[in-house]
């Protein structure tokens, strides 16, 4: 089964950095893409950041420019890089995983979160 294991939550002042990671269990799952959602409270989870195995990247509209998505193939690791937080910017950020249909353990994978808060 593929685990997702996330790292680099925190807090941080407004206009500060954070970097997340997250490795998938094993390096010789074939993900296609990779990515990160976050939730905050009352809220429904949104995407912030996608990039497939090509390199192939989305930011959701609120991220783009401040965020910066990357990942390493041979490690299936994705970091998100987020500089000038800003408070709206708190919530819980999970990496996502797909594995396409014709391979083994074919599915979409969650991490388990990493708290993200950003102080006015």
């Amino acid at each position: 089964q593929v685990q997702l294991v996330e790292s680099g939550g925190g807090l941080v002042q407004a206009g500060g950095s954070l970097r997340l990671a997250c490795a998938a269990s094993r390096s010789s799952f074939v993900i296609d893409t990779m990515g990160w959602y976050r939730q905050a409270p009352g809220k429904q989870r949104e995407l912030v950041a996608a990039i497939t195995g090509g390199g192939s990247k989305n930011y959701a509209d609120t991220v783009r420019g401040r965020f910066t998505i990357s990942n390493d193939n041979a490690k299936n690791t994705v970091y998100l890089q987020m500089n000038s937080l800003r408070p709206e910017d708190t919530a819980v950020y999970y990496c996502n995983a797909h594995i396409p249909g014709w391979a083994p353990s074919s599915g979409t994978y969650w991490g388990q979160g990493a708290q993200v808060t950003v102080s006015s």
